[in-house]
């Protein structure tokens, strides 16, 4: 009951959480929202959005839902964004090594279970968004989009210039993976 009272407030955006009690177990069942919960503890961040959970000694690859970050280098075939390396450390101050109940909606087309990480009376997915270190994911005309709150907080980073909107002109993953790493075209 508790964890599909977290996952009915994830989903309508209610930020004030904290303190339901939530412990440590297994992954729960599916609520009544469709989505399904993930409790263990975060062993690797591996960049701004994506880390794997431990949960009863199996790896879960969890990317996380309606956000991109920047994306980090992958060998010198598929460079970097500026604030790449930034955004998975900020992801990595608040999530690393915790043990975490998540709220997944799916898995993606990688296999990666597709979540919002409840933490510190928000999520990490707007933590994310709110200090500018990763896009509300627009994509596909906002297909990816389940937070519908994350454009007006990328909004605000925006206007704080904070973390990559400090750059003249940052560039959205999706948009990075096309023209440098598919096409070859990085500046």
């Amino acid at each position: 009951m508790k964890k599909r009272l977290l996952a009915l407030l994830i989903v309508a955006g209610v930020a004030g959480f904290t303190g339901l009690g939530f412990g440590a177990g297994s992954q729960g069942s599916a609520s009544a929202s469709g989505s399904y919960t993930l409790t263990g503890r975060i062993v690797q961040v591996s960049d701004g959005d994506t880390i794997n959970i431990l949960v009863d000694r199996q790896t879960h690859r969890v990317r996380l839902a309606s956000i991109d970050a920047p994306e980090t280098g992958h060998g010198s075939a598929r460079p970097g964004q500026p604030f790449g390396e930034a955004s998975r450390k900020s992801l990595a101050e608040h999530v690393a090594g915790k043990t975490l109940t998540l709220i997944c909606y799916e898995k993606d087309h990688y296999g990666r279970d597709v979540c919002d990480i409840p933490v510190e009376g928000t999520t990490a997915n707007r933590m994310q968004v709110q200090s500018g270190m990763a896009w509300a994911n627009q994509q596909g005309g906002g297909k990816y989009l389940r937070d519908r709150s994350l454009p007006a907080l990328e909004k605000q980073a925006k206007s704080a210039r904070a973390g990559l909107w400090a750059e003249p002109k940052p560039v959205a993953p999706w948009v990075w993976r096309q023209i440098c790493w598919q096409k070859h075209q990085c500046n």
